[in-house]
């Protein structure tokens, strides 16, 4: 069950950033998914990815501006993904884990390659949500 971590930081104010991570309506900022639908407020939701593929999410903590986590499943994986928020003076430091474990068992040898190019997108992309510069 690889595991893998992505940590970054933002120079925006805590509210800000975890506003952009936990919306569920506007997702317009994100390269990888289509759509979202929310299945029951606060609770459930799926994402679309652009090639079609749906994932459920079951949001299993939520402490506003400090930790945010859900169990996740679709058609070739399943897991958990953590996100901890801490304030750093005006800036933002976000840590994200994730733990997955592949349905088939080609796919193991290449999940843990696979989650890190995926969190390394989704940074890039809320720096560009947060309006931040790209380096």
């Amino acid at each position: 069950m690889p595991i893998t971590v992505k940590r970054a930081i933002f120079a925006r104010p805590c509210e800000q950033v975890w506003e952009v991570v936990t919306s569920l309506t506007e997702t317009s900022w994100r390269s990888d998914i289509s759509r979202c639908e929310v299945i029951e407020p606060g609770k459930r939701f799926v994402e679309y990815t652009n090639t079609g593929i749906a994932t459920a999410f079951t949001i299993t903590a939520c402490e506003p501006m400090r930790r945010y986590e859900f169990d996740m499943e679709n058609e070739n994986m399943q897991g958990h993904w953590t996100g901890m928020f801490y304030q750093r003076g005006a800036a933002t430091e976000i840590e994200f884990t994730e733990n997955v474990t592949a349905k088939k068992f080609f796919l193991r040898p290449f999940v843990k390659a696979y989650l890190k190019r995926q969190q390394a997108a989704y940074v890039s992309d809320l720096k560009r949500a947060l309006g931040l510069n790209i380096s």
